[in-house]
């Protein structure tokens, strides 16, 4: 099992290659405050100097530090003079450096180039490993130390970056986090503790280290402290010794420093020393990072599998790169045309969930916008009682009229017919706009190879819209004829409306008998008395024989009627009637045209009934021709603008696009395309290494 570390260090540098994040491999992350000993505690588990220190914050970049094993004589027997132990960082390549101060100095240069030198921090990683047969297989990852107030140029907000970026790396369920705290401290004020059970409240992943064991007041010791007394972790507490800044000046070796720790513990604590310790703590953390190796590897595997199918959809939709054009063109143009046809038959291989589109709005657009606006549009809707009174008195000019006249009739049902064609030509819009928007549908999701191409795309955008564009007003020119037509010839014999006019004419014929039976004795039914007109009680008296109304409504006082017939009513107030005899001049006479137009008054019991007649017969010849044009408009729509750009679409696109001097400029991919395949095809491969890895794990049986 002692492989394991490897293995994972291997599938680090698989994904380093291509400088991918995107999966979490086990690891431990060191968190503690400033000048709590993290770098100390690292730098003895390397056994090196290699960390820079000073005041305030010095890690302002996390550091993933991978430790290496490699047997004594393997490190003898290299020919590149790089001795027994030497590092290597990622950024630099193949650079092999052997001194340790020189990598030292890297880190710092490495991070001002990326951070600046104004103590600001950054979430980009520094990788480095270190070969040594002096140190266990490792990963750890040091973070920046743990502040509340800002010192110096330091950002205001320092506390919280660091903060959220502690929490990035240690939020990762595969990441062991070392909990760094000082001895000489509180172990219940600790802030590692506090961060880690923030992200791990049951502990399962979390070791406490003490640190600074020998700085303690005189008279205490941390005895409470390392058996978990005070605060129970539970993958343990482990104290070390580190050195301190006048050992560092003295450049005190950390071998030297790890001898003197034993010898400490030994006399301090003799119960506790075999499990305490930079060495305890390094056996320790190996023997972890193996069991969570272990734990982690089944999910390791299946989300690497994921991704590798992922990115291989993702290469797939990129595209290979172009090497016969015309038959590329030809190929994406006659995708394109089949999936514009098959979203309006409702074929497509990517249907829409949220929301009607194609063929089916299309539908909608029929069938429920266009047929509801019709079936709201009222028979008689801007026509009142006294609009028909008027129009049947003008349609009968001078002469009064015995029956209504059908020229009245003509004029008004042409007029509410006509408010048929608005929403007519609204149908034609929307069905038109419906067809603009499948062209963006089919480039979002049926036929993404388009996106390779931004020219192209663009050409067959333009192309389509053109034509739709050009197929706009021959489709409304004919939805304007259909209503054109209703209005050409009123068809009084329609059966529909003779059944009508004949179930009409016998309820008036049997109105007329009832009135009629109702007429007093004394009244003689079909002669007028005398030589006035004959008079129908509840009606006012009407000058010939079943005229409609002689005069416009009067509003006010009705004119009074003399002896002769001669109307006083014309007249202005206190005047007589002028003579009639030759020569006579008209004294007073009025101006007729100055009579302001009747506006309302009670109409006659014949006057109702000539209006009731002429409301029935719109009504019923309205809803004959708003049938036909319910079905005549969507079919119309069909043949002339959708069913003609499906029929035409893939030669017009040919026609305008397939041409040996645009294929260069058409088949020109967006700039970062290439980047894009070029970064997709290197994860797939980093993918497919690391799933050759883990399954190199399963054949050695170290799962």
């Amino acid at each position: 099992m002692e492989a394991l570390i490897p293995v994972i260090n291997k599938l680090q540098d698989v994904f380093n290659t291509v400088g991918a994040d995107i999966i979490q491999l086990p690891q431990i992350a060191v968190v503690g405050t400033q000048s709590s000993g993290k770098s100390s505690v690292l730098e003895s588990l390397v056994g090196r100097d290699l960390l820079p220190r000073g005041t305030g914050v010095v890690t302002r970049r996390p550091l993933i530090l991978q430790l290496v094993h490699v047997d004594p004589g393997d490190a003898q027997k290299s020919d590149d003079g790089r001795g027994e132990e030497w590092g290597k960082f990622l950024h630099t390549k193949n650079q092999i450096f052997t001194d340790f101060d020189e990598i030292r100095q890297e880190i710092e240069n490495e991070t001002e180039r990326v951070s600046g030198n104004n103590k600001g921090i950054s979430d980009e990683p520094i990788h480095l490993k270190i070969f040594s047969p002096h140190v266990v297989n490792l990963t750890l990852v040091d973070l920046p130390g743990i502040t509340k107030v800002p010192v110096g140029d330091q950002p205001k907000d320092i506390e919280i970056q660091i903060r959220d970026l502690i929490l990035k790396h240690i939020s990762n369920p595969n990441c062991i986090i070392l909990a760094v705290t000082a001895a000489n401290t509180d172990m219940a004020t600790s802030e590692a503790l506090k961060v880690a059970r923030e992200v791990d409240p049951d502990g399962r992943r979390t070791l406490a280290v003490v640190t600074k064991l020998d700085l303690m007041d005189a008279g205490t010791d941390a005895m409470d402290v390392l058996m978990g007394r005070v605060i129970p972790v539970k993958l343990g507490i482990i104290g070390v010794v580190n050195r301190s800044q006048l050992d560092i000046n003295n450049k005190k070796s950390v071998a030297d420093s790890i001898r003197d720790e034993h010898a400490f513990l030994q006399k301090k604590y003799p119960s506790l020393a075999t499990r305490n310790g930079t060495k305890y703590l390094a056996r320790t953390l190996n023997r972890l990072l193996m069991h969570h190796i272990r734990d982690c590897l089944p999910e390791l595997k299946t989300r690497i599998n994921v991704l590798a199918a992922q990115y291989q959809s993702l290469l797939n939709s990129y595209g290979e790169p172009v090497e016969d054009q015309s038959a590329t063109l030809l190929q994406l143009i006659t995708k394109f045309a089949t999936e514009y046809c098959n979203t309006i038959e409702g074929t497509a291989k990517y249907i829409e969930t949220a929301e009607l589109c194609g063929g089916a709005r299309i539908c909608y657009i029929f069938h429920e916008t266009f047929g509801r606006t019709l079936e709201s549009v009222d028979p008689l809707g801007g026509l009142s009682t006294i609009d028909i009174l008027t129009a049947i008195r003008n349609a009968t000019g001078p002469r009064p009229s015995l029956f209504v006249p059908e020229v009245s009739f003509e004029l008004l049902v042409k007029k509410q017919v006509k408010r048929l064609e608005e929403p007519s030509l609204r149908c034609v819009e929307l069905v038109h706009e419906e067809m603009q928007r499948i062209i963006q549908h089919c480039s979002n999701y049926s036929t993404q190879e388009l996106q390779r191409f931004p020219k192209l795309h663009e050409a067959i955008v333009e192309v389509v819209t053109s034509l739709l564009r050009k197929r706009l007003p021959i489709t409304n020119e004919m939805v304007h004829n259909l209503v054109a037509i209703e209005l050409a010839y009123i068809n009084t014999k329609h059966p529909d409306f003779a059944d009508a006019c004949g179930v009409m004419n016998n309820n008036i014929e049997e109105q007329r008998r009832n009135r009629m039976r109702e007429l007093p004795a004394s009244v003689p039914r079909d002669k007028s008395v005398g030589k006035g007109p004959a008079v129908v009680p509840g009606e006012p008296p009407v000058a010939g024989a079943d005229m409609v109304g002689a005069k416009a409504p009067a509003v006010g006082p009705q004119p009074e009627q003399d002896g002769t017939g001669n109307w006083r009513g014309m007249l202005k107030k206190g005047e007589d009637a002028p003579s009639s005899g030759p020569g006579s001049p008209l004294k007073g006479a009025v101006n007729l045209l100055d009579v302001p137009v009747p506006v309302a008054r009670k109409l006659s019991s014949r006057e109702q009934r000539d209006c009731e007649v002429i409301e029935r017969l719109i009504k019923s010849y309205f809803l004959i021709v708003r049938k036909n044009i319910q079905d005549s408009v969507p079919k119309a729509v069909m043949h002339f603008l959708v069913n003609h750009v499906k029929d035409s679409l893939q030669s017009e696109l040919v026609g305008q696009l397939y041409k040996s001097g645009l294929l260069n400029d058409l088949l020109t991919e967006s700039e970062d395309m290439a980047q894009r395949r070029k970064e997709a095809a290197d994860m797939l491969q980093a993918l497919q290494k690391a799933s050759q890895v883990i399954a190199e794990i399963r054949e050695t049986h170290l799962w």
